[in-house]
């Protein structure tokens, strides 16, 4: 299985609100690096992480894919809800590095829509 379809099919789960599942896909000391934002390091932090915002599951839709050896990169649309129950609108680009098949790297650019 190559790395966009090991990607896209972790994802699937996020979509479903099931994470547990989609840090199975995750090497324990997976590092996300949101530029100008956070760096979560490994596993809990990720999990930690995807608690607090991801309250409801995201709605992400993905525009482009490229892979090139052990990267992916994925520009797209994705939708949070905050706390007062309302949609955020952002657009991103994530690149996404793997080991042995699983997700050891992410460095995201993630640029809210401002209505």
């Amino acid at each position: 299985m190559n790395n966009t379809i090991i990607l896209h099919t972790a994802n699937e789960f996020v979509s479903k609100g099931d994470y547990e599942s989609f840090l199975a896909y995750c090497t324990s000391d997976t590092k996300w690096v949101f530029v100008g934002e956070r760096i979560l390091n490994g596993k809990e932090e990720v999990r930690a992480y995807m608690k607090e915002f991801y309250k409801e599951p995201p709605i992400f839709s993905v525009e482009k894919t490229i892979e090139d050896g052990d990267f992916v990169m994925v520009t797209g649309k994705i939708q949070l809800k905050n706390k007062a129950g309302k949609y955020e609108h952002f657009d991103y680009c994530d690149i996404w590095r793997f080991a042995d098949g699983k997700i050891a790297e992410l460095k995201a650019f993630v640029i809210e829509k401002k209505p």
